[in-house]
């Protein structure tokens, strides 16, 4: 645990750590999509993936300020998503 409280983070922090967060969600899901069975002709599935585990180099205060700021949601297990993420499965569809 730090001593770092969120009043201390930087704005400059947080968004290194969001863009931390980004490029990691976006490796997970190309891995799990080239895990699929789908080739290079295929129909390009998506992985499904929403949520991850936030890159362990930056404390947990880091990202409940993101969740705070609404850029983040907390999907339970120790897991964050993108408040809103263009690339999510969307299954509440009108």
């Amino acid at each position: 645990m730090t001593d770092e409280t969120p009043e201390q983070l930087t704005p400059q922090q947080l968004k290194q750590a969001m863009k931390a967060f980004k490029k990691r969600l976006k490796l997970t899901r190309l891995d799990a999509e080239s895990s699929l069975g789908g080739g290079p002709f295929s129909s390009g599935r998506g992985s499904g993936i929403v949520g991850i585990q936030p890159p362990n180099q930056y404390p947990r205060e880091v990202w409940e300020k993101l969740v705070e700021q609404g850029k983040l949601r907390r999907v339970g297990g120790g897991l964050y998503e993108l408040a809103q993420d263009p690339n999510a499965p969307h299954h509440d569809m009108e």
